[in-house]
């Protein structure tokens, strides 16, 4: 039987982990797509990335699925994705399922405090 540390260890060893500032150099470049796997209500108290997409962890497999009508059209299988949460464990998670649905170059850049600490674009 598995348990959450388990199933964070494989996600961890699966998606590359992107360094902070790296990801903020990224960030308006067309190739690359932010997205924070947090939950509505946790965004609204913290902000997240300036024009990042918002797909909760628990809808991500839908919004990827370009099969489902809730598919999101701004996803590509192609692109680079940098997923944000509050400490990284959920992007891992989430990274873990993109890179399992075939999407082909996924990050965590770990918890939106980090990215704010090192003044990345933020919408509040």
């Amino acid at each position: 039987m598995k348990t959450a540390q388990d199933f964070l260890k494989e996600a961890n060893d699966i998606v590359e982990r992107i360094d902070t500032n790296e990801a903020i150099k990224k960030h308006g470049s067309d190739e690359t797509i932010f997205i924070d796997v947090r939950d509505s209500a946790d965004i609204q108290k913290t902000g997240t990335i300036k024009d990042c997409l918002t797909i909760p962890r628990g809808f991500l497999e839908f919004a990827a699925d370009d099969k489902t009508p809730y598919f999101n059209q701004k996803l590509n299988k192609n692109s680079e994705i940098i997923l944000v949460c509050g400490a990284g464990g959920q992007a891992a998670l989430a990274g873990k399922t993109l890179i399992d649905m075939g999407y082909t170059n996924v990050k965590n850049v770990g918890g939106i405090g980090d990215w704010e600490k090192n003044n990345g674009p933020m919408n509040k």
